[in-house]
């Protein structure tokens, strides 16, 4: 939508608010001047006071480049989570790193576990409903959490569950097969939605049922309307069980605006409130304007460089290791990155569960390269490797040359090819033998534990087969080494019941991990935010990459 379109629909939008709400009043003109006479004759009886118009709704504007892929609470996992998470609710809530606490109660009022980590009892808040006007209860949980085992777009992320139970009407049970910390399962952006039962045996008589853009959650905002690829349209739940307060957006006004340029226009011009983000080289703009407040914040997103283990001669970890040691790290953060990240450690991305700030990294050293190529028996280097990365990502664009030219200098040729992701998928999933040689992928963890999702999904192996593709998802390496796999089966056995304990063998693994170096671990990335100084309330959480903004949370600066 260009901005003058955009404009007329604002306009358009705010009419029939305003039609719904009485007539606006007339635009003041100029008041005359009032002669300084003490001799002025004796005022008549003023007319009748007329009734003010009633005011519109508060409404936050805001421009955002995520747009829907589904409706459906359950399969949900893409960026619809920005407005899903608005609409509707888990359990609980992680809390961003640093809090106070580390959850914040939602629909659980407060929980407990077992000594052994395997039983967990979760007491549910009184007297709350759906959207649709059912009662959450624990059959209802049971229910939702039933469904997203079964179908979600995230259902790994409940393996270990055995068994839900509904013990009774406020109190639900949760038995593990394994011990797992489960406040972060239950808090997870993807799959933990709790979703009224009565939607939820509608979507199973109709496949068709959320297409059209309904909802069925508990969370302070509703869908009102929805323009597919142009609007959406959130309105308050007037029985939210968290109440709310005067000031508080009464409205939220969603345009798909898919270009960071026309939503920084937007932004600059008053039209909207809040953006998703603005173009990168605008950043320095908006921090040198005191009318908005900037921040870069750590994120949950890394991107990784996996080498091709069973090809020659990257099964050889001497090569991994001097292929790492090639690689520009800062430059790929400033060039590629525009500044924007820090290096990584292994897979786990800063201020997520298991991170750890003594997991080694490697600096750039291109004698130290040299060496180990010589050790390897490649003096000189002297072979090729392809490269490939997804055509729709211009960070991956961006820095992969530095990465070809920084390998020339130790003998290394790099050919690089751009693949839209679902052939780079396709290349790297058909045959090991004839993939590439280097994958470039931006990955995070589906909930707040990157142990038991990126360290497992990107590289746990198959004992049996090596090169089973499907061993794990994301195992782009084809790397297996039965140590690793060991250190974190035990890692996540104790995660349930000691986390120090798990940490301490994660963190054993990841060390192994970059030692062996089956991928090159590139850098975390951080995000952007800008706001205006009249929308108050922010506060970013990095254990939900895809929710910019919490609604709720966000006033009118007064």
């Amino acid at each position: 939508m260009n901005r003058k379109l955009f404009v007329l629909s604002l306009l358009l939008v705010f009419s029939l608010i305003l039609a719904a709400c009485g007539s606006p009043a007339p635009a003041a003109t100029d008041a005359p001047e009032v002669p300084a006479a003490t001799d002025a004759p004796a005022a008549t009886e003023a007319p009748a006071a007329t009734e003010a118009p009633a005011a519109g709704p508060v409404v936050l504007k805001y421009a955002s480049s995520a747009n829907i892929t589904t409706w459906d609470p359950i399969a949900s996992f893409s960026t619809e989570a920005a407005y899903m998470a608005n609409m509707y609710e888990q359990l609980l809530r992680v809390n961003a790193p640093g809090s106070a606490e580390l959850f914040t109660p939602l629909l659980a009022e407060s929980w407990e576990k077992s000594e052994d980590g395997l039983v967990w009892t979760f007491h549910l808040r009184e007297g709350v409903k759906f959207h649709d006007g059912e009662p959450m209860n624990a059959e209802a949980v049971k229910k939702s959490i039933e469904a997203a085992k079964d179908h979600a777009g995230a259902s790994f992320i409940w393996l270990p569950l055995d068994t839900v139970e509904a013990t009774d009407e406020l109190t639900v049970v949760f038995t593990l097969k394994w011990a797992q910390p489960l406040e972060l399962i239950v808090g997870s952006e993807y799959a933990a939605y709790i979703v009224s039962p009565k939607a939820l045996d509608a979507a199973a008589a109709d496949e068709n049922y959320w297409s059209a853009g309904v909802e069925a959650g508990t969370g302070p905002y509703m869908l009102e309307s929805y323009t597919a690829d142009q609007e959406i349209v959130l309105t308050q739940n007037p029985e939210y069980w968290g109440g709310w307060e005067e000031g508080q957006y009464e409205k939220v006004l969603v345009t798909i605006v898919p270009e960071a340029t026309t939503r920084q226009q937007l932004l600059e011009g008053g039209e909207v409130d809040l953006v998703t983000s603005v173009p990168a080289d605008a950043f320095a703009t908006f921090e040198a304007n005191s009318d908005y407040t900037t921040s870069l914040e750590p994120a949950l997103f890394n991107y990784t460089a996996f080498f091709n283990t069973l090809k020659a001669p990257l099964d050889d970890p001497k090569v991994r290791q001097a292929l790492s040691y090639a690689i520009p790290y800062e430059d790929i953060i400033a060039i590629g990155a525009n500044g924007r990240g820090t290096q990584s450690r292994g897979p786990v991305p800063a201020g997520v569960f298991p991170y750890s700030d003594d997991v080694p990294q490697y600096n750039y050293d291109i004698e130290k390269a040299k060496s180990l190529l010589a050790e390897a028996g490649h003096e000189g280097g002297g072979f090729s490797l392809k490269l490939t990365y997804a055509s729709e990502n211009s960070t991956e664009e961006t820095f992969a040359p530095l990465i070809k030219d920084s390998f020339a200098q130790i003998g290394v040729d790099v050919t690089i090819e751009a693949l839209e992701f679902t052939q780079q998928w396709e290349l790297a999933k058909t045959d090991p033998a004839t993939a590439q040689d280097i994958f470039l992928l931006l990955y995070w963890p589906t909930y707040s534990d990157a142990g038991a999702d990126n360290m497992w999904s990107m590289f746990y192996g198959n004992p049996e087969n090596p090169g089973n593709l499907n061993a794990t998802k994301f195992n782009l390496s084809y790397w297996m080494n039965e140590d690793y796999n060991a250190l974190v089966d035990e890692a996540g056995g104790l995660s349930g019941t000691d986390l120090d304990a798990s940490l301490a063998k994660y963190t054993e693994a990841q060390t192994l991990l970059v030692d062996q170096a089956p991928a090159a671990f590139l850098f975390d990335t951080m995000v952007a935010f800008v706001i205006p100084n009249h929308v108050e309330g922010f506060k970013y959480n990095l254990n939900y990459p895809d929710v910019r903004f919490w609604f709720y949370d966000l006033r009118p600066a007064k």
